[in-house]
């Protein structure tokens, strides 16, 4: 059974976490895409569960000392467009590792500070696992699910073979990473993570 973390009591600074992440390297040119669409679902996840937009994420970005990646709203947006399976193309560019590596911190720090809901959304889960209920019979984890479903289907190109159940197992495979993400190291995590997934996904 996962069990659910307690906040750390000091957090690096975000000049060390950044060192942290220069340290263990980059990805080969040809995971981009595939890390590209994992770093927007992660903050997809982030966003429908606590309901934060994209002032919430600039002011992540000042917080950090990385308002020079991610500037503006317009920024922010043609970064998270850059993921390939975007509606649209008139945002979309390339990402570099400075800007992923910016992304990875600014999701780290958002997730710490809603470090209470996201624990209380995964104990709710494993309840439900434990009971033999599902995730949408608890208000908080239906309303999530509900909300990723919903705005995944408005952001993303249509894909028949992603059905509702798929997305559902996804948002709450998101959900745990959170977690994991929200505490200590979690910028580490989430890298190491990137790098790993980026091709399987």
């Amino acid at each position: 059974m996962l069990k659910v973390m307690q906040p750390a009591a000091n957090s690096p600074n975000p000049t060390s976490q950044w060192e942290d992440l220069t340290q263990i390297g980059a990805p080969n040119s040809a995971e981009w895409d595939n890390i590209k669409a994992q770093l927007d679902l992660v903050l997809l996840a982030l966003e429908t569960l606590t309901g934060i937009g994209s002032e919430a994420m600039l002011t992540a970005a000042i917080d950090l000392g990385l308002e020079s990646k991610v500037p503006d709203r317009v920024a922010l947006w043609r970064l998270r467009q850059s993921n390939p399976i975007r509606k649209g193309q008139g945002g979309r560019k390339k990402l570099d590792v400075e800007e992923a590596r910016s992304l990875v911190l600014i999701i780290c720090h958002l997730a710490k500070q809603h470090q209470e809901l996201i624990r209380r959304a995964v104990s709710l889960l494993e309840q439900m696992a434990e009971t033999n209920r599902e995730p949408h019979t608890s208000a908080l984890l239906g309303d999530y699910i509900d909300a990723f479903c919903n705005t995944y289907q408005e952001r993303m190109e249509e894909d028949e073979s992603i059905s509702t159940d798929l997305l559902t197992r996804l948002a709450l495979k998101l959900l745990v990473d959170l977690l994991f993400y929200s505490g200590p190291g979690g910028h580490r995590r989430l890298w190491l993570t990137l790098i790993d997934r980026s091709t399987k996904f």
